[in-house]
């Protein structure tokens, strides 16, 4: 404890540079001796977007829970730290200072593109691997950055697929309802890319602020031009307000999202208003033992009551698996050769995800899947 007192007062009055050196040097002393690889994670834990956050920590530290009581990496446990950002960039920045100034050996699970964006500058400049951020804004993945390390899918890789899916049945007319931040552009980005390939445009757009449920706007114009099929890239909350007044005012086309909007917590909202809308996943099916790493999740569950799975948990465990393997490889000689053996990772499969990093390749997955969500409450792929 005085260790992080003392690191939290030159936080204050020094930059993100000099924190650099004071964090890498208490590495380097917890690396000689066999104190706990410490992460730091900032995230929503309170808000309407809490459901993400919470789900993906809890995922994460299922993982490292096993981990550590096998003995954990090299004789080192993991210890996962955790602040709430309520999903706004400015206590992002705040919590990820605090981190840099405490000596965590990396920043892990961060929750959402506008965050992210705010939180990398600092993590680089730290010289600090941000790793597995739940988002697949291509902003974070290009230009190469060498601290930046994903798991998962782009937002490109998942409107693709949902594009191809739309268009496959003949539909025309596509809206897109997107939150008005980094991440929503990002999405539409990625929508407007997939339609001009097969030379449409969307029919109508419609925004949402981020941690805001006004939709009224957007559903009005968005309603007007009678879409056959409307593409979602918000949060859970916002998007399943505009479902639920929609199909109050009688529409009866599909809904697709993204995987960010919280497939468990979007079906939570919704109930038996959940018929109709599909959601694209980068991650295993986590609700049977359909691969390894998914029945391993399960097993991991199987203590918890009442939590039920889900694929926001499965991504923070998935996430946690890709660390600890990363870990291994690099037997303790730092964050530099942590950040190596991940790029060391090629062509392989864990518990059957498959991965496949490279020296300047740090996006490790491109699988992505569509699931239907149904009115009693299930997950259909």
């Amino acid at each position: 404890m005085q260790r992080r007192r003392v690191l939290s007062s030159l936080g204050a009055c020094l930059g993100a540079s000099s924190l650099a050196g004071v964090a890498g040097s208490a590495w380097a002393q917890a690396a000689a001796g066999s104190g706990a690889i410490a992460l730091g994670q900032s995230a929503p834990f309170t808000g309407p977007s809490a459901q993400l956050g919470l789900q993906f920590n809890l995922g994460a530290q299922l993982y490292f829970d096993t981990v550590n009581a096998a003995g954990g990496v090299n004789g080192r446990r993991i210890e996962l730290r955790r602040l709430d950002d309520g999903y706004d960039p400015e206590r992002c920045v705040a919590n990820t200072k605090q981190f840099i100034a405490d000596g965590v050996f990396a920043l892990f699970g961060y929750v959402g593109t506008p965050t992210s964006l705010a939180a990398l500058p600092l993590a680089t400049e730290a010289k600090l691997p941000f790793f597995a951020p739940f988002t697949g804004a291509q902003a974070l993945r290009e230009p190469f950055n060498r601290y930046a390390i994903h798991v998962r899918a782009s937002y490109f890789d998942e409107t693709a697929a949902i594009v191809k899916q739309v268009t496959s049945i003949g539909i025309k007319r596509v809206a897109v309802f997107y939150q008005n931040d980094a991440y929503g552009k990002a999405g539409l980005e990625g929508v407007e890319r997939a339609l001009k390939a097969l030379n449409m445009e969307p029919a109508a757009l419609g925004t949402v602020e981020r941690n805001s449920n006004e939709v009224a706007p957007a559903l009005k114009g968005i309603m007007a031009v009678k879409p056959e099929a409307i593409v979602q890239i918000g949060a859970y909350k916002a998007c399943a307000t505009f479902i639920r007044l929609a199909r109050q005012q009688g529409y009866a086309g599909n809904f697709y999202n993204v995987s960010f909007v919280g497939t468990q917590a979007l079906l939570d909202e919704l109930g038996a208003v959940a018929k109709g809308v599909a959601v694209s996943q980068v991650m295993p099916f986590p609700y049977s033992a359909a691969t390894p790493i998914s029945g391993e999740y399960l097993a991991a569950l199987k203590d918890q009551r009442g939590v039920v799975p889900n694929y926001s948990g499965i991504e923070g465990f998935v996430a946690a698996r890709v660390l600890v393997e990363g870990l291994k490889r690099a037997r303790g000689a730092g964050r530099e050769a942590f950040i190596d053996a991940i790029g060391s990772m090629k062509d392989m499969s864990i518990g059957g995800f498959p991965l496949d990093f490279g020296p300047q390749n740090h996006t490790g997955s491109r699988f992505v899947e569509l699931t239907l969500l149904t009115e009693d409450g299930r997950v259909r792929r």
